[in-house]
């Protein structure tokens, strides 16, 4: 274990750039899960060093992270569609229509039988076909264009750029001095303490709101959480088992609030994809609906720690 914060962090970020970079050829290739890993690496490379930004100079970690997130930007466009894609095809099934376990019988129960019948049934399976493979087709659509744009920067001048200030952050990083020479341990406790702070202030803003401001509220307390799981991943070397429950805590909590927004995103798409759908598509929307109140029922139990960790 390193004693003092600067190398220490500068080992945490050494893993994350090796990440990073491992991940680039399997990309290429557009090998399964490849575009995943490496926006969670880029991802948490800017996170971590956005926690870590007061033992780092400023000017210097300003210009990574804006490049990081350029890339990430890119990443996150194929890794959406790639999402949305799989998400579909698993919710309409191989034949285009809407699984039976897909939609909850207490949300099929709800469509009207009037509301079913109003399509000749041959009329109707061609129809949620077509909008099956519509959907599917569209978000692969997204995903090949957005998979070229990333495989282009891979050669280009800001890419090649990015990876030799990424090396330069191992070899020569631009550490300040004091905060450098600090003891590793209290350093990265302040660190967690700060984000675990910020996490609970958005967890007790959410009281009161709902509809669309408690949706955008909790995909910012989404984001803290992944901030916070990634930064104590990046002091368990240091702090041990405390910092590596707490990641583990955090994760949890990323998770449940990201099954909920990836629900809540792919009923935005359906509904844009569907303009005059009738109730066998309102049926999908009803599915996604289900999938992110389900997801929310997880959340009380995923978030308590926030309001109680020994950390303050």
């Amino acid at each position: 274990m390193s004693a003092t914060a600067g190398p220490a962090l500068i080992d945490a970020v050494a893993a994350d750039v090796d990440r990073l970079c491992t991940a680039e050829p399997d990309v290429r290739q557009d090998l399964p899960d490849s575009v995943h890993k490496m926006r969670v690496a880029t991802r948490r490379l800017r996170s971590v060093l956005k926690s870590y930004r007061r033992v780092l100079r400023r000017r210097a970690v300003g210009e990574i992270t804006d490049e990081l997130r350029w890339l990430g930007g890119l990443l996150g466009v194929a890794r959406d569609a790639e999402v949305r894609a799989e998400r579909f095809t698993a919710l309409l099934g191989d034949t285009g229509e809407p699984l039976d376990d897909a939609v909850p019988a207490s949300v099929d129960a709800a469509v009207p039988a009037s509301a079913k019948q109003s399509v000749p049934a041959g009329e109707k399976s061609a129809r949620r076909e077509d909008f099956g493979q519509r959907l599917v087709a569209a978000e692969r659509a997204i995903y090949a264009d957005a998979h070229r744009a990333v495989v282009d920067a891979f050669d280009n001048d800001r890419y090649t750029a990015l990876l030799g200030t990424l090396h330069a952050l191992i070899t020569d990083p631009p550490l300040k001095d004091s905060r450098a020479a600090e003891p590793a341990e209290p350093a990265f406790t302040k660190v967690l303490r700060r984000d675990l702070r910020e996490l609970r202030h958005l967890v007790h803003s959410e009281h009161g709101l709902a509809g669309a401001e408690r949706i955008e509220l909790l995909h910012d307390i989404r984001k803290a959480a992944k901030r916070l799981r990634y930064s104590a991943e990046a002091a368990t070397t240091v702090l041990g088992k405390p910092a590596e429950n707490l990641g583990k805590q955090a994760k949890h909590l990323q998770g449940v609030l990201g099954d909920h927004r990836d629900a809540v995103e792919a009923l935005h798409t359906i509904r844009t994809h569907v303009a005059d759908a009738d109730s066998s598509y309102q049926r999908l929307c009803d599915a996604e609906e289900t999938a992110a109140a389900r997801a929310l029922e997880q959340y009380p139990d995923a978030v308590e720690f926030v309001h109680h960790h020994p950390l303050d």
